[in-house]
């Protein structure tokens, strides 16, 4: 992936990163170290240019996503976490833009366009425009029209990014917008899925459960994902409100979502309910399921930290098992293909010589007496067959790179098969170039820069993701019974 940014730049920001981390939390700063150490690694093979870094990859502030259909209030319920009117509210779609709020100290809230969130590394949609691109040709240049940036004076911001989104009809929705969401919920820490009582035939959305729901139950991570059906309000005058919820969980269990906790909540400043025994049940309620997705945002920075140090294992573990595999078995067809090639080259070569030189009478028994060497001999030419043998090996030597260029483009189309639909992590295809650029590597049999020292490097990374761990349970937890 191209970047505009140098090395020193790149370098700084991760210095930046680490100042801030030694007092915030120091194994958050082991773990920038061990991506440092990744990144060397990827450096020495070709595999990342040295103006990008595997930190970059990785949101290093706590992010909370709050995903939904339209209607869903998904924008009044930021706006009353937040206890500031941040985003516009209504029945129909107000925002079709993705919106990352973030803190500020200004009173007066900001919103910028979605290149700042696009050019900016310390945010989780760096360089979207790319994948956009990929996805829906033409699309990546406005990314204006799909990322927006705010900002807001709310303590509770502090420390964490917010994201609403545009509100989720599956059966409208480009591939672009997909790509961000899946991109989105990858990111996250917590991903809030909200739902509108206030359209109880949840069968009729069953490309949005698909989508937004079905999806999480194959994720390692479905823990972070929040269901919330709001505005139950809206059903205080049923005889029973509870068939609401019912209907909705039994969308959920026949989509095959058995993961993730169910909440119903509606808005604190929604109209009162006149049944004063219903507003009290149906507040209570409310009340104590807020707290608790309160509670989940307010502690996310906690996620954060196992999410990061995740991110580094999954980096390690798919160079050591994906990335160099993959590179190697590519450079060993190259190599391959190019001995076998000169081989047959070679071969041709000589029947071909052979062939007109016996026919042109060039020889004497076994000794090679062409009338182009005896003339240069008559001429005083000194060293002759010499000069015309050295020619001859240039000559070879032309073929050889031919070859060599030949064999690495048939390997290069496997590869961009074999890479098509997978994300590794550095660029399979351009340290493969950078190995059929140099010489001699077609004898190594491995990638250039791989070497037990890059193995070992990675494997000290796996090893160190086992400690960090072990250091965020001692952090978070008591597992020792040490501490009152």
């Amino acid at each position: 992936m191209p970047s505009a940014l140098g090395p020193e730049t790149v370098q700084q920001r991760l210095s930046d990163l680490e100042a801030h981390l030694e007092q915030e939390n120091p194994i958050l700063l082991n773990a920038v170290q061990s991506f440092r150490t990744l990144d060397r690694v990827a450096y020495d093979m070709r595999l990342l240019p040295e103006s990008q870094s595997f930190a970059s990859r990785v949101p290093w502030w706590p992010l909370i996503s709050v995903l939904g259909t339209f209607s869903a209030g998904k924008s009044t319920f930021v706006n009353d976490f937040l206890g500031h009117t941040i985003q516009r509210t209504g029945n129909q779609a107000v925002d079709d833009r993705f919106t990352v709020i973030v803190y500020s100290p200004e009173s007066r809230s900001q919103t910028l366009p979605g290149i700042s969130l696009d050019s900016d590394p310390r945010f989780p949609f760096y360089q979207m425009s790319q994948q956009i691109e990929r996805v829906a040709g033409g699309e990546g240049k406005r990314i204006d029209a799909y990322l927006q940036l705010k900002t807001c004076r709310s303590d509770r911001l502090k420390g964490k990014i917010l994201i609403d989104s545009p509100g989720f009809d599956a059966d409208a929705q480009r591939d672009a917008i997909l790509s961000i969401t899946d991109h989105m919920i990858g990111l996250s820490d917590l991903v809030i899925v909200m739902f509108d009582a206030r359209h109880p035939e949840p069968g009729a959305m069953r490309d949005t459960l698909q989508h937004l729901v079905v999806e999480t139950k194959h994720r390692s991570d479905s823990s972070k994902f929040l269901f919330v059906l709001n505005q139950l309000d809206a059903a205080a005058k049923e005889d029973n409100p509870e068939d609401v919820v019912a209907a909705w969980l039994r969308a959920l269990g026949e989509a095959g979502m058995t993961t993730g906790r169910f909440f119903t909540v509606f808005s604190q400043s929604a109209p009162p309910i006149a049944d004063e025994t219903r507003r009290q049940r149906f507040e209570a309620k409310r009340d104590a399921d807020l707290e608790e997705i309160y509670h989940r945002m307010d502690q996310v920075e906690v996620e954060r930290a196992y999410r990061i140090v995740a991110s580094l294992r999954a980096v390690a573990n798919e160079l050591a098992d994906d990335t160099l595999p993959t590179l190697t078995r590519a450079v060993r067809k190259w190599r391959a293909r190019t001995l076998v090639l000169d081989l047959v080259a070679l071969i041709a070569v000589a029947a071909v010589f052979l062939g007109w030189s016996i026919s042109a009478g060039h020889w004497e028994g076994l000794d090679y007496r062409p009338d182009w060497l005896a003339w240069m001999e008559a001429q005083g030419i000194d060293y002759a067959l010499q000069y015309a043998e050295g020619v001859g090996l240039l000559l070879l030597v032309g073929l050889h790179f031919g070859v060599r260029s030949i064999a690495a483009a048939t390997v290069r189309r496997w590869l961009r098969r074999a890479t098509k639909d997978k994300a590794l992590p550095g660029d399979v295809l351009a340290a493969f170039a950078a190995n059929t650029k140099r010489w001699g590597r077609e004898l190594a049999g491995r990638p250039y820069g791989f070497s037990s020292w890059s193995e070992g490097r990675i494997s000290k990374v796996l090893h160190d993701c086992e400690s960090y761990v072990q250091s965020l349970n001692e952090r978070f937890t008591n597992p020792k019974g040490l501490r009152d």
